[in-house]
């Protein structure tokens, strides 16, 4: 059964009960990473998950609250004696500074470093990241500051599916990557260049036909009620905000 794992559910400015925003997608024998920040360790291990036993990761773009925990973490593994593959995948423009990022710590200088593999996509419509026997991931860019990736992933043995939009304005490609899916995790931030509101997440959940809308990626001394509230206004299926060590399971 597939499940999501929000880690932090905040924007860029995080507050004490809130991490900014990443989460972990899970189905059988895959666990992804989507974007890493913070200390992801200690945030993994408070949401029972194994470090290990993450098999990709994707870095949807090159915001520093969305990538800054990739070097911890990369070292972090090493040093938990992880010998396995694993794979990182993004659009080139973010796996080019991602690694240059970890170039700047020397990492491969680093005695008995576990093997990693860097994918790096177009900015096209429609991306095949990869697909397993049991989960198959797609994603679009979407409308952001920087190249920006918005992701969908669809549980094969359940059927279901569930899309991310990731830091986005609305824009058409949202809409195209959610359609029909099971659930949508669209950002709240607000008013303001490259972001959305809640309504407007609303708005698109009902254009896509999403079957339940989880508004993320919002400030944290934002009125959950009146999020819900404006976002229930264009949106007829159920509303939540997602929460720090949230688990959803997608049915």
């Amino acid at each position: 059964m597939g499940q999501i794992t929000i880690l932090g559910s905040s924007n860029a400015l995080p507050g004490p009960q809130m991490e900014n925003t990443y989460l972990v997608v899970e189905e059988g024998a895959r666990v992804v990473l989507v974007d890493c920040v913070g200390n992801p360790i200690v945030r993994l291990q408070q949401a029972g998950i194994d470090p290990l036993q993450i098999t990709e990761m994707i870095l949807t773009h090159f915001h520093p609250d969305h990538v800054s925990g990739v070097p911890l973490l990369l070292m972090d593994l090493w040093l938990m004696g992880r010998k396995t593959l694993l794979r990182i995948y993004g659009l080139k423009e973010t796996i080019r500074k991602t690694n240059t990022m970890m170039d700047l710590y020397e990492w491969r200088r680093w005695p008995d470093f576990f093997p990693v593999e860097f994918h790096g996509f177009p900015e096209k419509e429609s991306l095949l990241l990869f697909d397993t026997p049991e989960l198959k991931v797609t994603g679009s860019p979407v409308k952001h500051l920087v190249p920006t990736l918005g992701l969908r992933f669809d549980f094969k043995a359940s059927g279901k599916s569930a899309a991310y939009s990731c830091d986005t304005e609305p824009c058409p490609e949202v809409i195209r990557l959610a359609e029909n899916t099971d659930v949508l995790l669209h950002e709240a931030s607000g008013v303001s260049k490259g972001h959305t509101t809640p309504q407007q997440a609303g708005d698109i959940a009902s254009k896509a036909g999403a079957g339940k809308l989880y508004l993320i990626h919002y400030p944290p001394e934002a009125r959950q009620e009146s999020m819900l509230a404006e976002a229930k206004s264009a949106f007829s299926g159920p509303v939540e905000v997602a929460r720090d060590l949230e688990r959803i399971v997608v049915e």
